[in-house]
This record gives structure tokens, sequence and C-alpha cells, in this order.
């Protein structure tokens, strides 16, 4: 056991160039092997949907028409395959971008590939993953065509008749057919997936991009600017304004020293002794000074990863984006037409309002803090100056375009309110 102590205590802690080459290194060679690592990965998902065959569907296409499973089962094994499904476009879409950098045996290339072209030749991947993966919506989705399709018809055919009316007879009609309580079911299991899909992307939407600018800040990039920048003096002010702020805190603390040692309120000092203590003060200033830098610094390159995470998961859900778009439809449109006057009049005073330009100056002031800019008076007013003024032309035109079409009632009270 000494041998091993005396040996871990000899050990140098490893050099930072020779971190960096070694993650260099390693990020390399997982580079090269993306195309194998993307292919196996479609092979396996290949694999797992013709394994779900065999064992569960006699060999055959799964498919929500076969009628050997309930529905619950059945959409267990439909979002099972739809998965599978998925993973493969993604990593074939991933081996033919990279495949130019493969040095696998072609023999061993075209037989995974052809496996895999047997798989997915039986379903239309295209229509797969733009289904919805539960075949209960599926069924909802029919159901609901074939009465809007009857609906139409017997409007066209009743045209005497007013609509509203029309509806309501078919509504009835519908609550008392033998199979409206699996209709029901089906529409709120249906309801009940697509608000789930909903707030779980609104949530991951608004973690994943903060999760990703504070690690990376914090575990990455404070190191590798602390390390990169070193402490030169020159470096420490990111621009004047920090540096006249810095010399302000150390001219006031200077003056407090002097203007305590001329009322004798605590111990006399020495003209050695307060310049000993302001050049402490100095390097106290120094430090935190450059840790605001730093900090500002990680902060830029923290927001654009932060940028690249929210752009990823935008782009790998798109489904999800229309869920929320019909999510956030069902809330705006459930609201009174109080509420909804309300709400317009509270969002366009806080934005576009008398007092908006006052949080438009904090928050751009604190935005150029956070990135280590000075705060240019004169970029600010311009800004607030037009800004506001584009989005309050955004805002009528929306009112006055659209809020009339879909809610009368709505602008009425709106302008009530307003006035």
């Amino acid at each position: 056991m000494s041998i091993f102590k005396s040996s871990a205590k000899n050990q140098k802690p490893q050099p930072f160039s020779e971190k960096i080459a070694n993650l260099w290194s390693s990020s390399y060679l997982r580079f090269l092997k993306t195309p194998e690592r993307a292919l196996t990965d479609a092979y396996e998902a290949a694999k797992n949907i013709e394994k779900i065959e065999i064992a569960h569907f006699n060999n055959q296409k799964i498919s929500a028409n076969i009628e050997k499973y309930s529905p619950n089962i059945m959409s267990y094994w439909i979002t099972c395959r739809n998965r599978s499904l998925l993973t493969i476009r993604i990593r074939l879409a991933e081996f033919n971008a990279s495949r130019y950098l493969s040095k696998v045996g072609d023999a061993e290339v075209l037989g995974k590939l052809k496996f895999i072209d047997e798989i997915t030749s039986k379903y239309n991947i295209d229509d797969e993953n733009n289904n919805i993966s539960n075949p209960l919506k599926s069924e909802y989705k029919n159901q609901k065509k074939s009465g809007n399709n009857s609906s139409e018809s017997t409007f066209s055919k009743t045209g005497v008749i007013p609509k509203s009316l029309g509806r309501t007879i078919n509504r009835v009609r519908e609550d008392f057919s033998q199979d409206a309580e699996v209709k029901f079911v089906n529409k709120y299991r249906v309801s009940q997936n697509r608000t789930r899909i909903a707030i779980k992307f609104l949530l991951v939407v608004v973690i994943v991009p903060l999760l990703t600018q504070q690690l990376s800040k914090q575990l990455l990039l404070n190191f590798v600017i602390k390390e990169s920048r070193g402490g030169d003096y020159i470096r420490v002010f990111l621009n004047q304004e920090m540096e006249e702020t810095a010399l302000k805190e150390l001219s006031i603390f200077e003056k407090d020293l002097q203007f305590k040692n001329l009322l004798k309120v605590s111990p006399k000092l020495s003209s050695v002794e307060i310049e000993t203590k302001v050049k402490e003060k100095a390097g106290e200033i120094y430090q935190n000074f450059l840790l605001q830098s730093n900090s500002a610094i990680s902060n830029v390159f923290a927001d654009v990863m932060s940028l690249v995470a929210f752009a990823v998961v935008i782009a790998t859900n798109r489904r999800a984006i229309q869920f929320v778009k019909d999510f956030m439809d069902e809330i705006v449109y459930t609201l009174s037409d109080s509420a909804k006057a309300f709400l317009i009049i509270l969002f366009t005073d806080i934005f576009v309002g008398f007092h908006s330009p006052h949080g438009w100056e904090v928050l751009l002031d604190s935005f150029a803090k956070h990135l280590g800019l000075p705060a240019n008076q004169s970029v600010i007013f311009f800004f607030i100056a037009t800004f506001p003024v584009i989005l309050n032309t955004i805002f009528k035109y929306w009112i006055f375009r659209y809020l009339s079409r879909l809610s009368p009632s709505a602008l009425a009270t709106l302008k009530e309110m307003d006035e």
C-alpha cells in the first residue's frame, strides 16, 4: 500500500494544454466513427422492429388494422414501431451526411443497409412519422373528418336551416349513439396526450437552454477563459466604463480613510498605513473586476451555446410545436372577452405603454452588463424610440386584423376599457 501511496503522491497534475489535446483527440476519434455509429444504431432499430414482428405479429407488418390486441396494447406496439422508424430515419441521414469518413468494409455496410431497406420497405416512414403515434388519435382524426364531411353535406342540403341548429342536432345524435362513450373516451385521451406533449415541450424548451447556458459556463467556459486570459492589467477591464467604476470605488475608499483619520473616529493611521490599505483595496477591486470580465466573456459563449440548444430543440420537435399552438389557442379561446381585453391592455402597456421606456432602459443596461459591453446611451435611446413604436404597430394590426374577426365582442370590450 505504501508503494501505491508514494506513487500517487509523485504523480504530477496534468497540464492544461495536455487536457485540451486529449479532449481534442477523443472528440476527433469520435467524429471519425460517426458513420459506423449511425449505421449501427439504424441497424439495431431495424432489428427491434423485426423482433416485434416475429414475436407478436406472426412475422407480419405492425399495423393497427390487426384486431389481435386491445387498443392500449396496440398503441404501445405502434409507439415502439414509430420510435424505431424515427431512429432509423435520423441515423440514416447522419450516415449519409458523414459516410465519406467511413472506413467500414463495403460488404458490412451493404449488408446492414439491405436489411434496413427490407424492414422499412413495409412502412412509409414519412407517413408514420407525420401521423400521431397513438392509434386512438388516428381513429379520432378519422371520426372527426367523417363528422365534418357529414356535417358539410347536411348543411349543403338544408341551406334554409341555420348551421348552429344543424350542429346541435348532430351533437345530440352523436351523444345517443351506441359508441358515444367510446368516442368520448378516445377524444379525452387524445386531448390528454396532446396537452401532456405540449406542456412537456414548453418545459424542455425553457429548461434545456438554461441548463446548457449555466452548465457550459460553470463547468467549461469559466475555467478555459481564466486559463487563456491570465491576469494582465490590460485585460482586466473590458471597457472604459468598468475602469472608471473601479477607480471611483478606490478613490471613495481612500477618501473615506482620510476623512475618518481627520475626525479621529478610528485609530490614527500614518500615510504609509493608509497607502498599504489602499493597495490592499486595489488588489480586491482588481480581483473582483477580473472575475466580472471573465464572467462576461463566458456569458457570450454560453449564450451562443444556449441558442444552439434552443434551435436543436425546436428543429427536433416540429410536431410538438403544433400541439403547443393548439394548446395555447384553446386556452385563449376559452377566456372571456373581458379577460382577453385585460390581457391585451396589460401586455401593450408593459411593452409599448407610457412607462415602458424606463423598463426597456433597465433591460438594455442589464443586457449590456451581462455581455461586458459599455451601456451606450445613444444606442439605448434610439432603440427605445423605434422598437416600441414598431411593436405597437404590430399589436394594433393584429387587433384590428384578427381580433375583429375571431372575437368582435372582445374588440368592443377592449375599446371600452381602453377609453
